[in-house]
């Protein structure tokens, strides 16, 4: 978040999320520990114009050469570009301005983004436009709204404004940034208004490797309805399997701070076999993780899909991982956390 002294450009980035506990017990009031990671990242600018108004990504831009090109487009980036999310940021941001009685000056600006995350594979880009945005619209305007309540707001944006079922893991990770345990217990929220956000030192994390897909997958919101249905309606089922994988962040962050690996790892494993039990998960991505496992390595979903998470023990098992992941079609990396 900063200005350029010889221009009037303001910047805000966000870093990728990657979820590494509890999810998606986030979603309905449970637990969680995730990571932002410096790998990828979602960047906005605003510079002030006349007039507010926001720049298409390139390949954005709803002109093509021909059908063909249209759908080649939607295969590669899906139907859902960066400008919607940054109209919902700024009403957003807008409206709490409102409520809290501040009055913003009467300033417009041209806004552009860039993102180098993925899109559509559990790697929370859209909210990483977000959180950038908020953090550039602050900047702007000079205001100044507490941490704790920032990812309320930019779940906000995506939930209310535009219909995506969503919860707070990657909102809280990408405000925080580094690694970040989460109670989001219905009573905490009406008590404070937020969750309980506890900063761990990312130095308790054992190796981890990311793998995911180079291409779109599918739409978070869509992956979580079926899940909100069966909460909604009091499925025995999935609150109890929910409420079992909010337990596992907290016994992963007593493993973490006991300098435990292998029973986290096997806790992310469990987490995966969890969140089987109540969710379709996508031939590919149990492929991923079978595959990891076999290697000796733990796996689990990132997020809604189109990604695993796990640890690896040695450069030897990280060298197989590329090999067997990379054939399957994944890239494969190493997270370096926020």
């Amino acid at each position: 978040m900063a200005a350029s002294p010889a221009s009037t450009v303001i910047e805000g980035r966000a870093f990728a999320r990657v979820g590494v506990m509890g999810n998606p017990s986030d979603v309905y009031h449970g637990r969680a520990i995730s990571i932002a990671i410096r790998n990828f990242h979602a960047t906005v600018w605003l510079e002030e114009s006349p007039q507010l108004r926001i720049e298409p990504y390139p390949g954005e831009e709803d002109v093509f050469g021909d059908v063909a090109d249209l759908a080649d487009s939607v295969r590669r980036q899906g139907y859902y570009g960066g400008s919607r999310l940054i109209k919902a940021a700024i009403k957003v941001f807008h409206d709490h301005c409102r409520e809290r009685g501040l009055s913003l000056p009467a300033r417009s600006f041209t806004a552009r983004y860039r993102s180098t995350v993925p899109r559509q594979v559990g790697l929370a880009g859209s909210s990483a436009i977000i959180a950038a945005a908020f953090r550039a619209l602050m900047a702007f305007f000079d205001v100044e709204i507490p941490r704790a309540i920032q990812p309320n707001l930019i779940l906000s944006a995506e939930r209310d404004e535009l219909g995506i079922t969503a919860g707070l893991m990657d909102r809280v990770a990408q405000v925080f940034e580094g690694l970040v345990f989460m109670d989001l217990s219905r009573e905490m929220m009406e008590e404070k208004g937020h969750g309980s956000y506890e900063p761990l030192d990312p130095g308790l994390l054992p190796r981890l490797y990311v793998a995911h897909h180079p291409g779109p997958t599918k739409v978070s919101g869509r992956v979580h309805n079926d899940l909100r249905d069966r909460w909604e309606r009091g499925d025995p089922e999935a609150r109890e399997t929910i409420s079992r994988i909010a337990d596992l962040a907290l016994e992963g962050r007593a493993a973490l701070m006991e300098g435990d690996h292998q029973t986290f790892s096997d806790l992310m494993d469990q987490n995966f076999d969890l969140r089987r039990r109540i969710m379709n998960i996508s031939e590919w991505d149990l492929a991923l993780v079978d595959a990891a496992r076999n290697l000796g390595a733990s796996g689990k979903l990132t997020g809604s899909g189109g990604a695993i998470i796990g640890t690896v023990e040695s450069d030897a098992m990280m060298g197989e991982l590329r090999q067997k992941l990379g054939a399957l079609g994944a890239e494969v990396l190493e997270p370096v956390v926020a």
